[in-house]
């Protein structure tokens, strides 16, 4: 979507609003399974003393795979959109540039979203996630396999076993 900043770009004080969904082709994550409706964008793009600015909310709903345990659960992102837009190219990821009068309103959000986007899903934030050696959830309880001994030790274990 084209956001037409024309009536805006010259006028400080003005403000042009905008609402619409994002396509989720190019938001693919390994753990995002699905998005439960598209995510969503709205807020304003203004001019205050020459400068424009986006402001507004970005929320997606989503099913994801939990990265420790594996389990499918729901997810809801709510995050708060600021970027900067210039009609000259910048190095800064938070600096939009536009084409003509407009703003790829698609692409801005885009990436404003892909650079936002967690780097660890957790179906919550104390998973302890599987065991390594028989792959249990150990969010159900402790698994069959006991405690692990550092191969560098097992010598001293060996001497602790013989005496007991």
């Amino acid at each position: 979507m084209l956001l037409d900043l024309r009536q805006i770009i010259e006028v400080p004080g003005k403000s042009v609003p905008f609402r619409c969904e994002l396509n989720t082709d190019g938001l693919e994550f390994e753990s995002v399974k699905e998005y439960k409706t598209p995510p969503t964008a709205e807020g304003r793009v203004f001019n205050e003393a020459g400068i424009l600015t986006l402001e507004g909310t970005l929320t997606a709903e989503m099913t994801c795979v939990c990265d420790r345990c594996g389990k499918l659960f729901d997810s809801s992102k709510v995050m708060n959109l600021h970027a900067f837009i210039s009609d000259r190219e910048s190095e800064d990821p938070e600096v939009f540039v536009l084409d003509g009068d407009k703003l790829d309103l698609d692409e801005t959000l885009s990436t404003l979203f892909v650079l936002d986007m967690e780097t660890k899903f957790l179906c919550s934030e104390d998973c302890k996630g599987l065991c390594s050696r028989c792959g249990a959830d150990l969010n159900l309880g402790p698994c069959a396999c006991g405690k692990e001994v550092d191969p560098r030790l097992a010598v001293l274990q060996q001497l602790l076993d013989s005496d007991q």
